[in-house]
C-alpha cells in the first residue's frame, strides 16, 4: 500500500469502516511510514479535542413546553392531531435546525481553534528548549565560537558561504556588551547564526534566522534552570537571546540590539 492510498483510507479506518484485510494492510503501512503515522496521530488528537471540548446539549424545558403548546394549539384549531408528516416537517424544518447546527459549528470551530493554538504553543516551547540546550552546550570548552573576534567586520563575512543569509552583526562594546564572536548552530531543524556577546563574566548568545522561514512562535520571555530567554521577531529576522545575565541587564541588551537593528534599515 502506498501513502496516497493509506491517507485516503485512514478516516474510514479510524471510524472502523474498513474490512479486516484492508485494515491489516493499512496498519502494516502506517507502522513503517512516519508521515502516515503522524497524520493518524493528528486525526486522533483532533477527535479527542472534539470529544472533550464540544459538549452535548439537552433541549431546554422551555423549548419542550413550547413544542407541546404548539401541538395542543394545532389540535384545537383543526380538531385533529397533527399528522405524522406534519410532525416530521415541524421537527426537521430548516428554522428548527438552524440554531443548533450553527451552535454546533461554532463549537467545532472553537475546538479546532483551541487545538491549533495548543499546537503552536507546544512548537514554541519546543523551540525555546532547543535554544536553551544550544546555549548550555556552547558553555562547554571549545563550543562557544567558530570565529572568535571582537570585530564585527570579521564576524559578519565569516558567515558568507556557510549560511544562505547574511545575519546583521552589531558591536555593542561601547554600551558594555562587547562582541566575542560567532558560530553556526542548529535549532528547530534549521541552521542558524549565533552571535556571542559578553557582560563582565556572563555570556549572551543571540540566535537568529530569517523570519520568513517557518513559524516563529515562542514565549517572549522564559526562565529555566537559572537561565533567561528572550524572543522577538522583526520584519526580517527571528531572534532568541539566552544568558544567565540578570533580567534587567538582559532586557537592556535586547533593547540595544533592537535599536541597532532598526538603525541599519
Amino acid at each position: 500500500m502506498d501513502c496516497k492510498t493509506a491517507l485516503a483510507l485512514l478516516e474510514a479506518y479510524l471510524d472502523n469502516e474498513l474490512d479486516r484485510a484492508d485494515a491489516r494492510e493499512l496498519e502494516a503501512h502506517v507502522a513503517q511510514c512516519a508521515e502516515c503515522a503522524r497524520f493518524r496521530a493528528e486525526r486522533l488528537a483532533l477527535r479527542d479535542a472534539i470529544t472533550t471540548r464540544v459538549p452535548a446539549f439537552r433541549a431546554p424545558d422551555a423549548l419542550r413546553d413550547r413544542v407541546r403548546a404548539s401541538l395542543v394549539a394545532a389540535v384545537a384549531t383543526t380538531g385533529t392531531a397533527p399528522s405524522p408528516d406534519m410532525r416530521v416537517r415541524s421537527r426537521f424544518s430548516p428554522a428548527a435546525l438552524w440554531r443548533p447546527l450553527a451552535l454546533a459549528a461554532s463549537l467545532m470551530l472553537a475546538a479546532l481553534g483551541g487545538w491549533s493554538v495548543a499546537r503552536r504553543q507546544a512548537a514554541g516551547d519546543r523551540r525555546a528548549d532547543d535554544v536553551l540546550a544550544s546555549h548550555i552546550r556552547s558553555l562547554m570548552p571549545g563550543h562557544l565560537t567558530d570565529v572568535p573576534s571582537t570585530d564585527q567586520h570579521t564576524v559578519k563575512p565569516w558567515f558568507n558561504g556557510r549560511l544562505d543569509f547574511s545575519p546583521p552583526v552589531h558591536d555593542l562594546a561601547v554600551q558594555g556588551y562587547p562582541l566575542l564572536g560567532g558560530r553556526l548552530d542548529y535549532v528547530d531543524g534549521r541552521p542558524v547564526a549565533v552571535l556571542v556577546y559578553g557582560r563582565r563574566q556572563h555570556l549572551v548568545n543571540v540566535f537568529l534566522w530569517p523570519a520568513s522561514r517557518g513559524s516563529s512562535d515562542g514565549p517572549s520571555a522564559r526562565d529555566r534552570q537559572g537561565y533567561h530567554l528572550l524572543h522577538w521577531t522583526t520584519a526580517d529576522y527571528t531572534y532568541w537571546v539566552a544568558s544567565d545575565l540578570g533580567s534587567p541587564e538582559l532586557d537592556d541588551f535586547a533593547r540595544l540590539l533592537q535599536q541597532a537593528d532598526g538603525a541599519k534599515r
